[in-house]
């Protein structure tokens, strides 16, 4: 209960977590449309041409991965990975720049808070969450995984 019966009380963490996710989330949605938005006016030339896209909706990710680079990209690797970082002057692989944002906003959110637990002395909870940045940087980078 609040101090003064309106509510729960809030701690400064969570507001602040609450306020970095909000902002994380907006940036990312525009950024969707934004890109999207180049992606489906073609001011933006996509590597894979939209009316080519049928043809490759039933292939499995090794297949079309080979198929468009010997078709479109003609690169020397597969665009796996973070390599899509590397075409982000196509318009397909720009839509991608919204879902990483998006994808990276627990991390931030997370680092974030971590100086104001240090600043309360609360080394337990900033333990926790510099671990979960670890764990979340380690996993989206590709170096821990679940599965084959």
């Amino acid at each position: 209960m609040s101090d003064k019966g309106f509510g729960p009380i809030v701690d400064r963490e969570q507001l602040l977590y609450a306020r970095i996710l909000a902002v994380g989330m907006y940036t990312g949605l525009l950024l969707l449309l934004l890109t999207f938005a180049l992606y489906v006016s073609g001011v933006i030339q996509p590597a894979v041409p939209i009316d080519r896209l049928p043809a490759y909706w039933g292939m499995n990710v090794e297949e079309y991965l080979r198929t468009i680079n010997e078709n479109h990209l003609h690169r020397s690797y597969h665009l796996a990975g973070w390599w899509w970082l590397t075409a982000l002057g196509k318009s397909d692989y720009l839509n991608f720049l919204g879902i990483a944002v998006l994808s990276a906003v627990t991390i931030v959110c997370f680092g974030g808070i971590v100086p104001t637990f240090l600043k309360k002395r609360d080394f337990a909870y900033a333990a926790m969450a510099i671990a979960e940045i670890v764990i979340l940087v380690l996993a989206a980078s590709g170096i821990l995984r679940v599965g084959h």
